[in-house]
């Protein structure tokens, strides 16, 4: 993750503002009703005056709207959602363009949902509004720039103006945002004169299965418990429950830990039942998956240790510098029970007869094998969850301007239905 700078830009560009019909209805159409209800049909006439003139600057650049209607779009709920009102000519846009790709690399973003493993508008704002503080993203490009409004510039909408994020130049050592000074359609138009083809097409993210999206529910302030938990320093499961409550039926598979002990060969640590029993099979903050301790699918405990510690003992007859250590039933052999979303494993080292002894390490993908983790299971997950721990493979996920309580999360696997 990098260090991103808080995005600004000069307080003059508020001044830029769409020429023609767009600049003269551009306040009327942000600003809430007001005064005798004798003046709202002047303002709604506006507003709309507003509206048709910011699609035309946007027809301009790049011709008329595709064929099929857009996918309507309830700017109230989202707006609700979102805790802040959105530009009036990115609305216009929307409403009338939909989600839509601009010069085949450039896709602009409007609340919309797939199927579940498609785009959500949702996931998209919450995960790459994180980048900086008070930044908003509505596009993002073929080669991962997303462009965002400085929501931090003006307490107009219609004045904020749009920075560009670049991993490109972030990896090239250089500074990963411009600043275009600029609001949206202006900005656009500065897009097309340095080269973007002003050609439109509807966004192929969408798809055919695309459909109105419904804003989920907020995530619920966290606790004082809570709060103490993460501040508190406590590696027992008992701050980790406090810190994140366990389901209320926790999922574990169809069999037994007898069952598991004789497929394995060996007795596992106490504290591991402890945990599992807990908070059965599931996936902490999106990046770490308990393997369902019980259950007899090929991607749960057994059957999962079993074919990953085989695959080590291939991987390290071929590449002996890169994996050094013993695979289980090896004497202190590594045996896997979690894994991150990036192929990274978490595992024991059963090192002597005491399961409860062992010692934990992670196993990297993409990184030089490293030493044991100091500390127990909840403890090392603890530490983790609260942004201290930066481990291959245990990432810390975190910004530094972010609390870490907002990334506290966990999704428990479900009991199979029937």
């Amino acid at each position: 993750m990098s260090d991103a700078p808080r995005p600004s830009a000069p307080r003059e560009a508020a001044a830029a503002r769409p020429h023609g019909p767009a600049a003269a209805g551009s306040h009327e159409a942000a600003a809430a009703p007001h005064g005798p209800a004798a003046a709202r049909p002047h303002e709604a006439a506006a507003a709309e005056r507003a509206a048709a003139g910011y699609v035309a600057a946007f027809a301009g650049l790049f011709g008329p709207p595709p064929e099929g209607p857009a996918i309507p779009v309830d700017w109230a709920a989202v707006e609700e959602w979102l805790g802040l009102p959105l530009p009036a000519d990115y609305k216009a846009v929307a409403t009338v363009y939909g989600p839509v790709a601009l010069g085949e690399r450039l896709w602009l973003q409007t609340p919309y949902a797939r199927d579940p493993g498609g785009f959500d508008y949702g996931y998209f704002v919450t995960e790459t509004r994180r980048m900086a503080p008070g930044v908003l993203p509505f596009a993002e490009t073929g080669t991962s720039d997303t462009l965002f409004w400085d929501t931090t510039a003006s307490d107009d909408p219609d004045a904020w103006p749009v920075v560009v994020h670049s991993p490109e130049r972030e990896r090239a050592g250089g500074d990963p945002w411009r600043h275009l000074g600029l609001p949206l359609l202006p900005a656009l138009a500065v897009l097309v004169a340095e080269g973007l083809r002003p050609v439109l097409a509807r966004s192929g993210l969408a798809g055919a299965g695309a459909g109105p999206w419904t804003p989920p529910p907020r995530r619920p302030a966290p606790t004082a418990a809570q709060r103490a938990a993460l501040a508190g320093g406590g590696t027992g499961l008992d701050a980790l429950v406090a810190l994140l409550p366990p389901p209320p039926e926790p999922y574990l598979g169809e069999r037994d830990w007898a069952w598991v002990h004789e497929s394995l060969g060996t007795r596992l640590p106490a504290e591991y039942v402890r945990l599992a029993e807990a908070y059965g099979g599931g996936e902490w903050r999106d990046w770490l998956r308990l393997h369902l301790p019980l259950g007899t699918g090929e991607y749960d405990l057994v059957a999962w240790a079993r074919w990953c510690t085989d695959n080590y003992r291939g991987l390290r007859a071929s590449f002996p510098d890169r994996h050094p250590l013993a695979a289980w039933p090896e004497p202190g052999g590594l045996l896997p029970f979690a894994s991150s979303i990036d192929g990274d494993q978490l595992c024991w080292l059963t090192e002597g007869d005491d399961p409860d002894a062992w010692p934990l390490v992670v196993v990297p993908r993409h990184a030089p094998q490293g030493p044991p983790l100091t500390g127990t299971l909840t403890g090392v997950l603890l530490s983790w969850l609260r942004g201290e721990l930066d481990e291959e493979g245990l990432p810390r996920l975190l910004y530094p301007h972010e609390d870490p309580m907002d990334l506290v999360a966990y999704a428990p696997r479900k009991a199979p239905r029937g």
